[in-house]
């Protein structure tokens, strides 16, 4: 197993883009990280998004116990997120979702597949728990269109 550690890392290495600047991206539009960490990071043309919980921008506080309504909230806070670096959601190449029940995937898809004209690839895994005791969490990985 180290042995393949030993030859991936040339890849990894060569995967950060060398010289690029890391620079953290934030939105006042968007609810602020509850822990150690930032809402974004870019990289070169690549914007990586922390997970966003449905939390409103505002008050931080969760907002509805709703699937349809917690998704549609962590959506709109992941596009603000990708505002404030001049992109949007067309920009998304990768989404990690996290659900606490699976059985709200055909829901959570609904009004996912409203907010993405070209949808991104996807990951969609269900999980014991989540901050704050919401129902979804949502990660992007987006590439600026040129």
């Amino acid at each position: 197993m180290l042995q393949n550690l030993f030859l991936a890392f040339p890849f990894m290495a060569a995967a950060s883009v060398a010289g690029a600047q890391h620079s953290v991206v934030a939105s006042p539009d968007a609810p602020r990280a509850i822990g150690p960490y930032v809402q974004a990071v870019a990289v070169g043309d690549t914007l990586y998004l922390s997970g966003q919980l449905p939390l409103d921008p505002k008050s931080g506080e969760l907002v509805g116990d709703d699937i349809r309504v917690q998704t549609e909230q962590v959506l709109l806070n992941l596009k603000a997120v990708l505002a404030a670096h001049g992109m949007s959601l067309d920009d998304a190449v990768m989404a990690n979702v996290f659900l606490t029940q699976l059985s709200d995937f055909p829901s959570m898809n609904e009004v996912y597949a409203g907010f993405f004209k070209s949808p991104p690839a996807r990951a969609t895994v269900e999980v014991k728990g989540l901050a704050k005791g919401a129902r979804i969490e949502i990660s992007l990985i987006a590439v600026r269109r040129r």
